[in-house]
């Protein structure tokens, strides 16, 4: 301990004298304003006070600045260099000096973006290492560019900042740092060559040469993605004016303009007729549009007279006819006409997508019924009776006191339903006196009926779909009958019935609309039908029917109602003698009644989902058909009583469907990559034999294979 504080004595009188040499000798050398210092280890408080002595300054110390410095110079140096030069012992020790009017503040670096500093001079020193905050306003690039590979030249005490509203940075450091990111962002805020070079094509296709062009630099463009995207050339097709656009780096540009220049070049024999395959387009049916549109382009082009015979003349050099074997079409034009049709073409030969409708019907209904009634007969023929015969017969439940008398009376001519319910009778039968019957009949039903059709159909955008599920039943429209005699004499009668057929059960006619958002218009045309209960024969068939007519707006995958209806009806009835059954308790024996209610609830719901790819429409296909196989085993496949027999069942999904799991594998191509192709056909010159064209002529297959898989796809949750 005592060797450590003389050494730390010894070390504080060498600094002080040290300090009081280079003192005396700027004070023998006031005359020229010069000093040449020299500290060894000297605490960084004397070299602040020596500083503030020869520059005047008055310094404010942080009481976290603490340091020992040394300094030796064997020039002389004047009060700014050694003002500068304490400034550069400041940064290498992690402090700075902060102006704030007349006073500088002595402070570490970490305070350095708080503190006011020399912000926005008209000028930022090489030299100096004094805190300074600049703005520098970019011109010619984007700023936020610039930011990543400035970031590293910053200290960490240092601030660097992207203004995007007004693409300037902003830079907080030292002012010979700052001056240095100045230069370096000035050099490379220059205006480049990226023009922007127009081709005008004579021969060929805009978009066919741009498709071509992007095709070829395709890979390598994906090769280059971590390269700077400012190499990379642009080509875009005009096809108003069939003319190309080229920009990027001047290089570049060249290179693509002799392609695009060697592209467009006539063909040999001047040939004019292509071959289009179409992917989803009629050809037939294309072919007749296309025909009006060539029409229609024609006669818009000719006005007066000189153009009207060029255009009838460029009409009649235009052909176009379909081959429906191969689903293409063979188009003969000039160049511009040309591309007008293979435009309109590829507008039109994409994939359509489809709307699959599933309708859901429900009825709920409920009935009660009830009757009750006494029916009774009197006869006194066999007496003295005043009433020789008398009756109160009124059905009820259908059957009244005679029909069971008759039934009694001759079993096999009992009417059908005249047991029916309860019945209790009482009365006398004899061969003398007076006889009577009294029947007490009361019947009550009840029915409850539950009916769910859920029918459901999958057809493409703005194509109208239908489906049956129906009987056709025979009705009875007319009766006559014919009479006539045959060559014998004798008489005979032909009857003829004739029969029309309707159709009873369900009927869903619908033209789905894919509109924007994933909204389906939908016109719906909705008819559900069935023959009331109790019908027998083609007599008097009694249908009900219920059909909805709407046009309704859902979203993808949403249901909503189309209608409904909720009935509730009841019936009383009193059938009665008059005046006697009206008398209290005595009436009951001269009336009959009935009452009757009955509730329905009727709602048809709708639910459209739209596939617009193979995927979508497989992944409804196989949860459906996952969903009935499911269904059949769950009933077992073994059949009662007869051993070794099996109930018939769908086979898995995997055995019939490429599409097994249409999310696994690898994406089909998608259309006009490989399957579209232009075909030139070029005209040959007339000879007596044609020849056969070479292997590598023939066009390539036309049937793109899929990818297979072997999973099961599970059906969603119904």
């Amino acid at each position: 301990m005592t060797l450590w504080k003389n050494n730390n004595a010894r070390r504080r009188v060498r600094n002080a004298a040290w300090g009081v040499l280079c003192l005396l000798a700027w004070t023998a050398a006031s005359a020229q304003q010069t000093i040449t210092p020299a500290f060894r280890d000297a605490d960084i408080t004397q070299i602040i006070e020596a500083v503030s002595t020869i520059t005047g300054k008055t310094f404010i110390v942080d009481p976290r600045v603490r340091a020992n410095v040394t300094i030796l110079s064997s020039t002389p140096m004047t009060p700014e260099a050694f003002y500068q030069a304490f400034l550069s012992i400041l940064q290498v020790h992690g402090f700075m000096a902060v102006e704030s009017g007349n006073v500088t503040k002595i402070l570490p670096d970490a305070n350095a973006r708080q503190v006011p500093a020399n912000d926005l001079p008209a000028s930022v020193s090489p030299t100096s290492d004094e805190i300074v905050t600049q703005v520098i306003e970019v011109r010619n690039i984007n700023a936020a560019q610039l930011v990543p590979s400035l970031r590293p030249l910053i200290p960490q005490q240092g601030h660097l900042a992207y203004i995007p509203g007004t693409n300037t940075l902003v830079i907080s450091d030292r002012a010979s740092n700052v001056h240095r990111l100045m230069r370096i962002i000035a050099r490379l805020d220059r205006a480049g060559d990226d023009e922007i070079d127009v081709i005008r094509l004579e021969n060929a296709s805009a978009a066919e040469i741009v498709r071509v062009v992007n095709t070829l630099f395709a890979g390598r463009a994906g090769a280059q993605q971590g390269a700077d995207s400012a190499n990379t050339v642009k080509v875009v097709a005009d096809d108003r004016t069939n003319s190309v656009l080229i920009s990027g780096e001047q290089s570049q540009r060249l290179r693509m303009r002799a392609l695009i220049t060697h592209l467009d070049t006539p063909l040999e024999t001047g040939g004019d007729t292509q071959v289009r395959y179409l992917e989803y387009a009629d050809a037939e049916a294309l072919a007749a549009k296309l025909k009006e549109q060539v029409q229609g382009i024609v006669q818009a082009a000719g006005q007066g007279g000189q153009q009207q015979g060029q255009a009838s003349q460029a009409e009649r050099s235009v052909t176009i006819w379909a081959d429906p074997q191969n689903n293409a079409l063979v188009v003969t034009a000039p160049p511009k006409i040309m591309r007008q049709i293979m435009s309109i073409v590829d507008k039109l030969d994409i994939r359509r997508a489809q709307v699959q409708v599933e309708a859901i019907l429900v009825e709920i209904t409920a009935t009660k019924a009830s009757e009750l009634g006494i029916n009774w007969a009197i006869d006194g023929t066999n007496s003295n009776s005043t009433v020789p015969i008398g009756t109160f017969n009124q059905p009820v439940g259908g059957t009244s006191i005679l029909d069971i008398i008759q039934g009694i009376a001759n079993p096999e001519n009992i009417p059908a339903g005249a047991l029916r319910g309860v019945t209790l009778g009482a009365g006398r039968f004899r061969d003398n006196g007076t006889n009577f019957a009294v029947l007490l009949r009361a019947l009550r039903g009840d029915g409850n009926s539950n009916i769910i059709s859920t029918p459901s159909i999958v057809t493409l955008d703005n194509e109208e779909a239908e489906i049956k599920v129906a009987q056709e039943v025979p009705f009875i429209t007319g009766q006559y009958a014919a009479t006539g005699a045959t060559p014998g004499g004798t008489n005979f009668i032909n009857p003829f019935t004739t029969i029309q057929r309707e159709e009873v059960g369900n009927i869903l006619k619908i033209t789905p609309q894919i509109n924007r958002g994933d909204t389906v218009l939908l016109k719906i045309e909705q008819e559900s039908s069935s023959l009331s209960q109790g019908v027998e024969g083609a007599v008097d068939l009694i249908t009900n029917k219920r059909t909805i007519s709407t046009k309704v707006m859902v979203e993808d995958g949403g249901i909503i109602v189309l209608g409904g209806l909720i009935d509730d009806v009841a019936r009383e009835s009193e059938n009665r003698f008059p005046i006697l059954g009206s008398v209290p308790i005595i009436g009951e024996l001269f009336k009959t009644r009935s009452g009757q209610t009955e509730k329905r609830n009727l709602m048809v719901f709708i639910r459209p989902t739209i596939l617009r790819d193979g995927v979508q429409a497989a992944i409804e296909t196989n949860a459906k058909y996952n969903l009935l196989r499911d269904q059949q085993l769950r009933r077992g496949t073994r059949v009662s009583l007869l051993p070794g027999e099996r109930q018939p069942t769908l086979p898995p999904i995997e055995e019939l469907s490429r599409y097994a799991d249409p999310t696994a594998g690898s994406t089909p191509p998608a259309p006009g990559t490989d399957r579209t192709r232009i075909i030139p056909v070029q005209p040959q010159a007339p000879v007596d034999t044609q020849p056969q064209p070479d292997e590598g002529d023939s066009p390539e297959p036309r049937n793109v294979p899929t990818p297979e898989s072997t999973q099961e796809l599970r059906p969603r949750s119904q």
